[in-house]
C-alpha cells in the first residue's frame, strides 16, 4: 500500500509507544491465496460488530470447514449466521462494518480481515473486505477440537459479572476483544476483533472491573488505538470446557505509564475494562476442546500477584 494502512487513533497510539509503524505492506486491501485457502478450512470464526448504539459487540460462528470462503480476493461469505438467542445476531447487517478473526487454535496460525457487510441473506452474510492481514502466533495456546454436538440454553443477560463469570474469567488464559474506530477517522476505520492470551489468571478481576496486561505484539496498535478514540469494547471468552460463551460489553481506559503493570513481568502497559452488562450463552460450541501447550512467550510473563 503506498500510504499508511492506520487511522490517526492507531498511530497516535504507536507514538505513544514509541514505534511509528508508517506504510507496511502486510496491511492489504485484498486478500493473498494463503489467506483465503486458510479461512476455507477453518471451523469457527470470531466477528466483531456493533450495536445500535454503536458499541461493540462480539460472537463466534461455527460450521464445518468451508463454512468461511472467499469468492473472490476482495470478499468473505460466511454461510452461517448466530443463533436467534444471541444478542449479536441482530447487528449483523449489510452496511455494518465487522472484523473477523480466523484463528486456528491447533497452529497458532490466525488472520484477520476488516470490512462491510455487503450481502446478508437467511444463510448468512458477505464481507466487502477493507482490510486483510495475518498475525504473529505469539501467546496462543494450542488446542484441538473435535465435534461435541450440545443443545444450547435460553440466553442469560447480566447487568455485571456474576460468581460464574468472575470464575471463568480469573481462570482464562485467553479472550477476544472487539473494539471499533471513531466515527469519521477515515477508511482506515472500521470494527475489529483480536485475541489477547497469558497464563491462566492473566486478567485480574476485581468486582466488575477487569484490568489485561499489554505484552510485546506486532506494533500495530490496532485495539488500543481504536480505544483511544472509542473507549467501548465488548469481550468474549469460550469456556472450552462446557462450551458456553460469555460475552461483556463496557468502557476502557488504558494506562501508558505502565504504571499499573509495574512489576507484571512482560507486561509493556495495561488497560482496564469496566463492565456494564452482558450475557451468557450455555452450550452453544458444538466442541470438544483438548488442551495441548501453553505459548513459549508465557514463560516471560508473570502474574498479578507480583505486581
Amino acid at each position: 500500500m503506498d500510504t499508511s494502512p492506520f487511522h490517526a487513533d492507531e498511530v497516535a497510539a504507536q507514538a505513544r509507544a514509541g514505534h511509528v509503524l508508517g506504510a507496511i505492506g502486510a496491511i492489504r486491501p485484498v486478500m493473498p491465496d494463503q489467506h483465503r485457502d486458510f479461512f476455507a478450512g477453518l471451523s469457527y470464526l470470531f466477528v466483531g460488530g456493533t450495536d445500535a448504539a454503536g458499541a461493540p459487540v462480539a460472537t463466534m460462528l461455527t460450521g464445518s470447514p468451508g463454512f468461511v470462503h472467499a469468492p473472490d480476493p476482495g470478499h468473505l461469505r460466511v454461510e452461517a449466521r448466530p443463533s436467534p438467542g444471541d444478542p449479536a445476531a441482530s447487528h449483523l447487517q449489510a452496511g455494518a462494518e465487522v472484523g473477523i478473526l480466523g484463528l486456528d487454535l491447533a497452529t497458532r496460525r490466525r488472520n484477520r480481515a476488516n470490512g462491510r457487510i455487503v450481502g446478508h441473506d437467511a444463510g448468512g452474510f458477505t464481507l466487502a473486505v477493507d482490510q486483510s492481514f495475518g498475525n504473529c502466533p505469539q501467546y496462543i495456546q494450542r488446542r484441538t477440537i473435535a465435534p461435541m454436538p450440545r443443545e444450547a440454553g435460553q440466553t442469560e443477560i447480566l447487568s455485571g459479572l456474576d460468581p460464574e463469570a468472575r470464575g471463568l474469567i480469573a481462570a482464562a488464559d485467553t479472550l477476544f476483544v472487539a473494539s471499533r474506530a471513531r466515527a469519521g477517522i477515515g477508511p482506515a476505520g472500521g470494527a475489529d476483533i483480536s485475541h489477547r492470551g497469558g497464563r491462566p489468571g492473566f486478567v485480574r478481576v476485581a468486582g466488575d472491573t477487569l484490568t489485561v496486561p499489554d505484552f510485546r505484539g506486532n506494533r500495530y496498535f490496532n485495539t488500543l488505538g481504536n480505544l483511544l478514540g472509542e473507549p467501548r469494547a465488548a469481550l468474549l471468552l469460550v469456556d472450552f470446557e462446557r462450551g458456553d460463551l460469555l460475552s461483556l460489553q463496557g468502557t476502557t481506559e488504558i494506562d501508558w505509564t505502565g504504571t499499573e503493570a509495574a512489576g507484571f513481568e512482560g507486561a509493556q502497559r495495561s488497560w482496564r475494562f469496566h463492565v456494564a452488562g452482558g450475557w451468557r450463552r450455555r452450550g452453544a460450541v458444538p466442541f470438544r476442546w483438548r488442551f495441548l501447550d501453553a505459548a513459549p512467550q508465557l514463560e516471560r510473563t508473570g502474574r498479578w500477584e507480583a505486581a
